[in-house]
């Protein structure tokens, strides 16, 4: 485990407090234990460095002069939110180039079926009574549980966690990494993904899905979760228990899915959107505000320019106010 020290001179910042303290990988404000590197790169995290476990934080220069440090706390003060995030990856991310076993020739894992030519990491485990496909893929620290079904041509990407009874549909990828792209003079430069994929029990996912693994944390899909054909789910999303998504739905980053949503077929739910549990969502509307209460939403309109899109929006909204104030009858 590298020390606070060893970070700092790695991300070229300025260090306050144990130059010895040992982090074992980095996370989220919300979700850091004691032994995590916090990452505070936004204004709204700052509040969690007074509630989390965690006791060391790498924070941009322009937000640690909003806070009285903690003397029990340790800080990393950064100039560069983006390439700290590079350099950490030097640190924290997996090495790809790990030894494979070819799963048919490999004696200490208890498979009901295995097809041809599938592949796993010798640091990766496999529970009993499982089925895989062939021309199946498994990168390194991978944890699959008992009696899951990997379906052919699927790639389960390093650090990826899958509980018991789970089924993933030929094709799909897991844990690749997402859509985290920053603009640098004119250009796009992509940024490391710290995360990983949690997939909880008794998950059923479709052919051809794209579960893309956390930026810093992890992507997590709950117990009980049932997802079609073609869907895309981004970095960092959270899909609640017993939730059910349609083909060709895409969900991007950050949005946090309730418990029994009923998600329709090409659904569109723009980042960090909020859902409540036992919400249903009409197929092809697209969702770009909280869904704070229960009940069926519906949000479809025609495709305009924007500036039109936002004029029209305004006056549906109102629609029911304008008739009031002119006594017309509801329709």
């Amino acid at each position: 485990m590298p020390t606070l020290n060893e970070i700092a001179i790695v991300t070229n910042g300025r260090l306050f407090g144990s130059k010895n303290f040992l982090v074992n990988s980095i996370n989220i404000p919300s979700k850091a234990t004691k032994e995590e590197l916090c990452v505070v790169f936004e204004k709204k995290f700052l509040e969690f460095i007074f509630k989390t476990d965690s006791e060391a934080f790498l924070i941009s220069e322009d937000l640690i002069k909003h806070i009285s440090i903690p003397i029990d706390k340790n800080f990393i003060a950064v100039k560069n939110s983006r390439d700290s995030l590079v350099n950490l990856a030097k640190i924290f991310l997996f090495d790809k180039k790990s030894e494979f076993i070819k799963l048919s020739e490999g004696s200490t894992f208890n498979l009901s079926e295995i097809g041809v030519n599938s592949f796993i990491s010798s640091s990766s485990r496999l529970g009993n009574n499982c089925t895989i496909g062939s021309n199946v893929l498994i990168e390194a620290n991978v944890l699959i549980g008992d009696s899951c079904s990997i379906g052919n041509n699927v790639v389960i990407h390093q650090g990826t966690k899958i509980g018991n009874n789970v089924y993933i549909g030929s094709g799909s990828i897991i844990a690749s990494e997402g859509f985290g792209n920053i603009r640098v003079n004119e250009k796009w430069e992509h940024l490391p993904h710290f995360g990983n994929v949690d997939i909880h029990q008794d998950v059923r996912i479709g052919a051809n899905c794209c579960i893309d693994r956390g930026t810093i944390g992890d992507t997590i899909i709950f117990e009980g979760v049932v997802i079609d054909n073609l869907v895309h789910i981004a970095h960092n999303v959270e899909i609640g228990e017993y939730s059910a998504i349609a083909a060709k739905t895409g969900i991007a980053g950050s949005s946090l899915i309730g418990k029994r949503n009923m998600i329709g077929g090409m659904v569109g739910i723009i980042d960090h959107i909020k859902t409540a549990d036992d919400v249903i969502i009409s197929a092809t509307s697209t969702v770009n505000k909280d869904l704070k209460e229960p009940g069926t939403y519906t949000g479809i309109m025609p495709i305009s320019k924007h500036a039109m899109w936002k004029r029209i929006a305004l006056w549906i909204t109102k629609l029911d106010k304008i008739a009031k104030f002119l006594n017309l009858k509801k329709i």
